[in-house]
């Protein structure tokens, strides 16, 4: 796979589990709904680190604030609460 194709699976599969969190939220899923929402923002963050790294594959972990870090996202000090919680 070329390094626009990686990100666009990381993108489209991140969709995919947005699309699911709202069903799961609708249906009063919450504690899933908010599990499935946080993989399609983990996804998000591996897209960036994907595009801003010479590797096509990030690392596999589940660290939201490492794997902003390593791709270079700019967060504050708010997001990382926000994010760690």
């Amino acid at each position: 796979m070329t390094k626009e194709e990686h990100i666009q699976y990381w993108l489209t599969t991140a969709q995919h589990n947005m699309e699911s969190a709202e069903g799961m939220l609708h249906s009063g899923h919450y504690d899933w709904s908010l599990f499935v929402g946080h993989l399609a923002l983990e996804k998000i963050l591996k897209a960036h680190w994907v595009k801003n790294n010479e590797w096509n594959v990030p690392p596999r972990i589940h660290d939201l604030v490492k794997i902003a870090e390593q791709a270079n996202v700019a967060l504050t000090n708010e997001d990382k609460l926000l994010l760690y919680e």
